[in-house]
């Protein structure tokens, strides 16, 4: 059960630094670069680019992920995996520690996180009239996704589903970032799209190995957790090479766009990133190059593809 303090009142309201401090800030750039990438792939179809919807489409993925990051934080914080957390590489696991360290309160957190999700939900209605109807689907499915990572009774996080949860979340994502541009789906956006949600879904799967013991200590069954060390670090090479195979396959298919090769470009960060972990994963103190490895290495794909895209397309 979650400990009493968490739900003690705190002096003060949370102030506007603290609120940013709870959406944990500096994964949102992942997310940014998603819709960079779908939105040059509208671009480079001829489909033309509006600023004013650019903007929208960023703002409110950006406010989605938060409220994802923020929520995960209030039932981490219910089942005990953060209190447990004393291995975590700050701030890229453990959560925000912020409840932790009664900064804010449990009820604090899931008050921000159901306003940014239902804001977002609110503001998706109103992009989805002028860009189509096809972005409620999109927007349905993402919500979903993130109120199913934590919440449960599904608490895909804790079942060894969180991975795909982050890879579909993503996909989404640079779909949707097309969609509002193009105002149709098309084929070509959804296959050029899956390399990069697979490198995202790296991102959870190395930094669930600092957490692995709290997060089994309290019945979390995380794939870090499944796999162990080795599996997790195997698994984390796999993906790796689909998803620049997926990449490279798919244009000499003529499946993806010639230009999106730029994105291969990230290959050699995440094979060192892979031998770190293979080096380092059962010494999870020592895995903080690995995991920056293995967000430069998502950040490197989606921009090189873009920019391919802009500069080519």
């Amino acid at each position: 059960m979650e400990p009493m303090a968490y739900h003690k009142p705190l002096a003060g309201r949370p102030d506007w630094t603290l609120l940013l401090a709870m959406t944990r800030p500096g994964f949102l750039a992942i997310t940014a670069v998603a819709c960079l990438l779908g939105m040059a792939l509208a671009a480079a179809c001829g489909c033309g680019f509006d600023p004013l919807l650019a903007a929208a489409t960023l703002v409110l993925a950006l406010a989605a992920h938060a409220g994802a990051n923020v929520l995960n934080d209030y039932h981490d914080a219910l089942n005990g995996a953060d209190a447990a957390n004393r291995d975590g590489l700050f701030p890229f696991t453990g959560g925000s520690r912020l409840i932790q360290q009664r900064r804010v309160t449990a009820e604090q957190t899931r008050a921000l996180a159901w306003l940014l999700l239902g804001l977002v939900a609110l503001a998706g209605i109103l992009l989805a009239v002028h860009a189509g109807g096809g972005l409620l689907l999109i927007g349905l499915a993402g919500l979903l996704l993130a109120w199913a990572y934590s919440a449960p009774p599904l608490k895909l996080m804790s079942r060894g589903l969180g991975e795909l949860a982050v890879a579909c979340a993503w996909w989404l994502i640079v779909i949707g970032a097309d969609y509002v541009q193009r105002r149709q789906f098309l084929l070509v956006p959804a296959l050029t799209a899956v390399s990069y949600a697979l490198l995202m879904a790296n991102i959870l799967l190395v930094n669930g190995l600092p957490d692995a013991a709290s997060d089994a200590a309290v019945g979390k069954r995380t794939l870090a957790v499944r796999l162990g060390p080795r599996g997790s670090a195997l698994l984390y090479l796999l993906i790796a090479l689909l998803a620049h195979g997926w990449l490279a396959v798919g244009a000499w298919q003529l499946l993806q766009p010639m230009p999106a090769l730029w994105g291969l470009l990230s290959l050699p960060l995440s094979l060192a990133a892979a031998w770190l972990l293979w080096r380092q994963a059962e010494q999870p103190g020592r895995l903080r190059p690995a995991i920056l490895l293995t967000i430069a290495a998502g950040v490197v794909h989606g921009i090189a593809m873009a920019a391919g895209l802009t500069v080519m397309g």
